[in-house]
């Protein structure tokens, strides 16, 4: 049969399928020729001989085995060098240095909130605490023995009107002897055994006295009275006030805030004097906002109508100067212990948590905080776990300020009251749909609280995991003085002159109980700007590398280029062509014995032809091609050596120039 001409080619060509002629023509431009050596030992010697690396060419042509050895050895030694100082680099690559700059300029003045310590008028509270205080009155005359205007005298619990109170009701007071379970219940005055779990609420104190000082109250789930929890404390006054604490919450989420508003402390009842930077200022300078714990609070320089004030002289002098009026008598008895007011130096986008951070101011004292600003900002990954804005954060923001890390966490555990609990604790704001705590639309409430706060405290709800530092924060760093205030000379004449001030409001003469003085300035105007930097950029780290490899190595670019070649692409070829083979093996074996066939002499003379080398067209090399085997029957036809009689040439003259005669004379 003859082979096509050229013509019959061409329409061959022309007949295939588009997509097949692409493929061709990619194939024959660049051709994939397969790995340099068909076995992995020929195909590391043929690296070690023709790589730019010296150390692996010496391990070739060195002789002798000793210096083969030095060389395997020092080869092996520098790889491990250039791996553990890449890895170091990597590691200093996502690490930061910390720089420090210091500035001399004009500052704004912080947000300054103010609150009272007791966070509403006792008078005007009574007509909602007045059971809670009886019942409260009643306890501590049957535990302590003492009352208002009679001697200190125990009474005993069976002369208590056996009407049952709500209050003992739904939080039982509760003695506990011999650090035992065996209780005396206050209002009853039985004796009974409880179970559940103690959790001793002054783990920092060590009860070392009478047993019979340790009471506490129990808790238990209302849907399954066996699941209780009891709380201890070492001393009477914490036990009173947390107990009573819990009844007063529970008050204050059934009123609502229109009418808490009016029981706190207005601008005019907290403000007696007030100077910025010299000058004089007044209510309006403050922004009122109610706080669940303490009532109404006011912020000076709380930036709400768009203006920041700023300061450009450091000094008590230039900053903020107010006189606070505290009206210690109308102060609740049983909710706070101590007498004054809670600062807290905030930014003008920053949650006031005067309840976790806040400052406590004493009466008749003058109180100066001298502050130093400082700005922050940290890398945010890969180099720390940070948040820029929170958005990445999956809790939502309760408190419509900017991020940090306080809020997320209190908006989590508030999150999770609601689910767990289906109710809000006071402390925190409302989510949307929910609503506050009370017993008697959730007689749980109280049990789950503490359970979940248990849970919270020991990192088990997931908010500390979850919850991350912000990138970028502000902080003024507080110190603070104290000195006597008003002066024992000067005591007269100022409270004559403020009560006279405040006589418009009051009918009393002010005493230096009820008055505290407090200055917040910058004690210099120096801002510190505290910044992260990588330590080390791209260009580094690849310049790095490079001398790591230089040295130890003298290897390149090009020559990794070359590792990756090998040892990757054309070792993964060897290793998965020799993985065909062995299975296209076993499956022709299994084949023929299921048809009963033996193994035929042709199959053996073909087996040069299933070399690894040949397996896709490609050309073999000169050493593999030795090493194929020949037919030993029917010898294929070979190609007939070359008629070297139509190499000779003939002369294109008839007859030869003179000149050339001579030449071919000499």
């Amino acid at each position: 049969m003859t082979p096509p001409g050229p013509e019959g080619g061409r329409a061959a060509a022309g007949a295939m399928a588009p997509g097949k002629k692409i493929k061709a023509r990619i194939k024959r431009t660049l051709p994939v020729k397969g790995p340099q050596a068909p076995t992995l030992s020929e195909l590391m010697r043929w690296y070690c001989l023709n790589t730019n690396t010296h150390g692996c060419r010496r391990i070739v042509v060195s002789r002798g085995r000793l210096r083969r050895f030095i060389w395997i050895l020092l080869t092996l030694s520098a790889v491990g060098l250039i791996l553990w100082q890449c890895a170091e680099l990597l590691m200093n690559y996502y690490s930061a240095s910390v720089s420090v700059t210091v500035q001399f300029q004009k500052l704004p003045f912080p947000a300054v909130t103010i609150c009272n310590i007791n966070p509403y008028k006792y008078s005007s509270m009574k007509d909602y605490l007045s059971e809670l205080d009886k019942e409260t009155k009643k306890a501590l005359e049957t535990f302590y023995g003492f009352s208002e205007g009679k001697s200190k005298v125990r009474r005993s619990v069976d002369e208590w009107n056996s009407t049952e109170s709500d209050f003992f009701k739904q939080i039982p007071l509760l003695k506990f002897e011999d650090f035992s379970k065996t209780v005396t219940d206050f209002h009853s005055g039985q004796k009974r055994k409880i179970e559940g779990s103690v959790f001793h609420k002054d783990s920092s104190i060590v009860n070392s006295g009478d047993s019979n000082d340790i009471i506490g109250f129990q808790l238990c789930d209302a849907n399954n009275s066996s699941e209780c929890a009891l709380y201890t404390f070492s001393s009477g006054v914490n036990a009173i006030q947390e107990w009573y604490k819990l009844h007063y919450m529970n008050i204050m989420a059934q009123i609502p805030l229109e009418t808490k508003e009016k029981l706190s402390y207005s601008a005019d009842d907290l403000l007696l004097t007030c100077f910025f930077d010299g000058l004089s200022c007044d209510k309006r300078h403050f922004t009122r906002f109610h706080h669940p714990l303490h009532g109404n609070c006011y912020t000076f320089n709380s930036g709400e109508n768009g203006t920041i004030l700023s300061t450009s002289t450091g000094g008590s002098e230039y900053g903020l100067q107010v006189v606070l009026y505290i009206d210690e008598a109308d102060y609740n008895p049983f909710l706070v212990t101590s007498t004054g007011a809670k600062i807290i130096v905030h930014d003008q986008d920053e949650y006031p948590f005067i309840e976790d951070i806040g400052t406590e101011i004493e009466t008749a004292a003058a109180t100066s905080i001298g502050m130093h600003f400082t700005r922050s900002r940290k890398l945010s990954k890969p180099y720390s776990d940070c948040t820029e804005t929170g958005a990445d954060i999956p809790v939502e923001n309760l408190y419509n300020k900017s991020y940090s890390l306080q809020i997320c966490l209190h908006s989590c555990f508030q999150k999770a009251m609601v689910d767990s609990c289906g109710c809000a604790q006071y402390a925190q704001p409302l989510p949307a749909g929910a609503e506050y705590c009370n017993y008697k639309k959730n007689p749980n409430w109280m049990y789950c609280y503490y359970r979940l706060h248990e849970k919270f405290v020991k990192e088990q709800l997931g908010c500390q995991q979850i919850c991350k530092d912000a990138c970028s924060f502000k902080e003024w760093a507080l110190t603070t003085s104290i000195a006597q205030w008003p002066s024992t000379v000067s005591e007269d004449w100022m409270l004559r002159v403020l009560s006279w001030d405040k006589g418009q409001k009051i009918n009393k003469k002010l005493n230096k109980t009820d008055l505290a003085n407090l200055m917040v300035f910058y004690k210099d105007l120096n801002e510190r700007f505290i910044s992260e930097n990588p330590a080390n950029t791209l260009v580094i780290l690849l310049s790095n590398f490079g001398g790591q490899l230089g040295l130890w190595m003298s290897c390149s670019v090009v020559c990794v280029i070359e590792i990756v070649e090998v040892f990757f692409i054309d070792s993964l070829s060897i290793v998965m062509r020799h993985q065909w083979q062995k299975a296209k093996k076993w499956w022709n074996d299994r084949k023929r014995d299921r048809l009963g066939k033996p193994p035929q002499a042709g199959d053996l003379e073909r087996q040069g032809h299933d070399n690894p080398v040949c397996i896709d067209e490609d050309l073999p090399t000169f050493n593999t091609a030795l090493r194929l085997p020949l037919p030993q029957d029917n010898p294929l036809p070979r190609t007939p050596p070359p008629n070297y009689s139509t190499l000779r040439l003939e002369t294109a003259f008839t007859e030869q120039l003179p000149d050339t005669l001579e030449v071919g004379q000499h």
